[in-house]
């Protein structure tokens, strides 16, 4: 089963100052700042929600294509999407602008002050599905994830007039959308996914009840923190499927993005809906105990067998296969 993943790929600049923010700021100055600040330590991960579920699913070896817009400046980056089994073929290279990048500096007392530069994101509404489609033999699924409105609303489109099933999946970009955009993007959706917060706000923005929407898309996908996930389509019982028993918690940045690695390459290996979501929470698990969003280790002995205790013996024997 061959799946694309379109959505955003950025790097996080992510920066610590000792002291307190507050104690530079001037009061009756506050019109005029221009403050620099001595920070100590400067981590660089690798980011955006495109790549963060693409390379979740190349872990588990199901050989994903990104589908997003970055600089010249993405070497490294690729070479570490390739390595994890990610198919980077589709990725469009910018001329003129840099990948994507958020800019973070976190005082002593956890207040942050950051900026996100877009770049080379915008550049993604100029991808054609088709071209991709084409490069590698057809697709069976689009998972339309958060990135430049314009290339979402393409690809959603085309999706539509080439009969390519989609998941819609909006997450970050809900909340900058209007209820005519966000109808647009997931009607006829084989998924739509969202945590509890957005699946409110998408039936808040849209006017959509939540049976009006069922009968839009074929399966509604509703993240429930740590409750895990439940599955909604119309006319049947839904599917809830709690989380894996967690080590430690370590950074929660990234969660949503496993679980849907985790989903899709369920739906790739054709283990169902349950499986499919099972995987996903396992993967999920495993992020929420490392910092940074694909700095995970899957060794899959160790993931079998705490997928075994968390689903049982016959949930393991249908997903082991995939995994060796």
């Amino acid at each position: 089963m061959r799946i694309a993943v379109t959505g955003s790929i950025a790097t996080d600049h992510l920066m610590t100052f000792p002291g307190r923010f507050a104690d530079q700021l001037v009061a009756d100055q506050l019109h005029t700042v221009s403050l620099s600040f001595l920070v100590d330590n400067l981590d660089v991960r690798r980011g955006g929600v495109g790549a963060n579920i693409a390379f979740g699913m190349g872990v588990l070896g199901t050989q994903p294509i990104l589908v997003g817009a970055v600089g010249s400046d993405f070497d490294d980056y690729r070479a570490w999407l390739d390595r994890h089994g990610v198919d980077t073929g589709s990725v469009r290279v910018s001329e003129v602008l840099h990948t994507a990048r958020f800019v973070c500096t976190t005082d002593a007392d956890h207040n942050q002050i950051g900026s996100f530069y877009t770049g080379a994101m915008s550049e993604a509404r100029l991808i054609e599905l088709k071209s991709v489609a084409d490069r590698v033999g057809g697709l069976d699924l689009v998972s339309i994830g958060a990135d430049d409105p314009e290339a979402m609303l393409r690809h959603t489109e085309e999706c539509r007039s080439r009969s390519i099933p989609f998941a819609a999946d909006f997450s970050q970009q809900i909340a900058r959308m209007d209820g005519e955009e966000i109808r647009i993007l997931l009607d006829g959706a084989t998924y739509l996914f969202s945590n509890e917060y957005e699946k409110g706000l998408i039936e808040s923005k849209t006017g959509w009840s939540e049976e009006e929407i069922l009968s839009r898309v074929g399966h509604r996908v509703t993240t429930l923190g740590a409750r895990g996930v439940r599955i909604d389509r119309a006319g049947q019982d839904p599917i809830v499927v709690g989380c894996a028993e967690e080590e430690r918690k370590a950074d929660p940045t990234g969660v949503g993005d496993a679980f849907r690695a985790g989903f899709l390459s369920g739906l790739a290996w054709g283990v169902g809906l349950e499986r499919a979501a099972q995987v996903g929470c396992m993967l999920a698990t495993l992020v929420i105990e490392t910092v940074g969003t694909q700095e995970y280790t899957l060794r899959r002995n160790s993931f079998m067998d705490r997928f075994t205790k968390a689903y049982g013996d016959e949930a393991a024997s249908e997903v082991r296969k995939h995994l060796s």
